[in-house]
């Protein structure tokens, strides 16, 4: 199970999970396109990928709300890398509160980004994963395996990508496409700085997991050559204390 010389694209690769992700693939000598709307940011990261690991990079700005931009990024790393053997669905939205209280451009931007973004990189990157045998990977989330009455909405999202992702496996596995569904709780990183404190600053190290723990269990989904990682939690432990 070798990353080594895998054309990968992480999407929402600017900071947390997707920075570390980028990292993990990096280190295992993998290809990496980076892609998020903040150009700088990736710039940077991508620099630090070349330098730490000597990796080839790919750095491709982009709002996966825009379905063209999203179709100009796989066809950017299939000219770039000659094919994608990994796609890494990471770009995700949180906004919490009341349903009554919610706006609606706070709505919107969930579902375009969650739900919408999602299916344009799936879409444009299926025929590639078929012909290289490749992985697609999405990033989900306990709240869309368990209620979350503090941010409904984005919960309905990850509920959604998840029954997506499955229906997907059923659909590309015989075309022979891995799917995996990777489903972390609270992990330390910017995720709710919109509604507050990010994680980042409400938990210390060790309270709930790290971007690096998503990764790695990303970086093992991904490097699968002919079997599919159905779905992976991954929880701090006393997350069920009690429940």
């Amino acid at each position: 199970m070798s990353l080594e010389d895998s054309a990968t694209v992480v999407t929402g690769a600017s900071s947390g999970i997707g920075e570390a992700t980028a990292h993990e693939f990096a280190s295992r000598g993998a290809r990496v396109a980076l892609a998020a709307r903040s150009e700088d940011r990736l710039d940077a990261i991508a620099a630090d990928l070349e330098e730490e690991y000597d990796a080839e990079t790919l750095v491709v700005p982009t709002d996966v709300r825009d379905e063209a931009a999203v179709a100009e990024l796989i066809d950017a790393v299939v000219d770039t890398f000659g094919g994608l053997d990994v796609l890494v669905n990471n770009a995700g939205l949180g906004r919490g509160g009341e349903v009554a209280d919610l706006s609606t451009g706070d709505y919107r931007a969930m579902m375009d980004t969650n739900v919408d973004g999602v299916f344009f990189a799936t879409r444009a990157a299926l025929p590639q994963l078929a012909a290289s045998d490749g992985n697609l990977i999405f990033v989900g989330s306990f709240a869309g395996q368990y209620p979350r009455p503090g941010n409904p909405v984005y919960a309905a999202t990850k509920w959604w990508v998840r029954g997506f992702a499955h229906s997907v496996e059923g659909q590309v596995g015989s075309d022979g496409v891995g799917v995996t569904v990777v489903n972390p709780t609270e992990v330390r990183t910017e995720f709710g700085s919109d509604d507050g404190d990010a994680f980042a600053e409400r938990f210390d190290p060790g309270e709930v997991s790290e971007p690096e723990e998503i990764a790695d269990a990303i970086g093992f989904a991904a490097a699968q050559d002919h079997s599919t990682v159905h779905e992976i939690d991954v929880y701090r432990r006393d997350k069920f204390d009690g429940w």
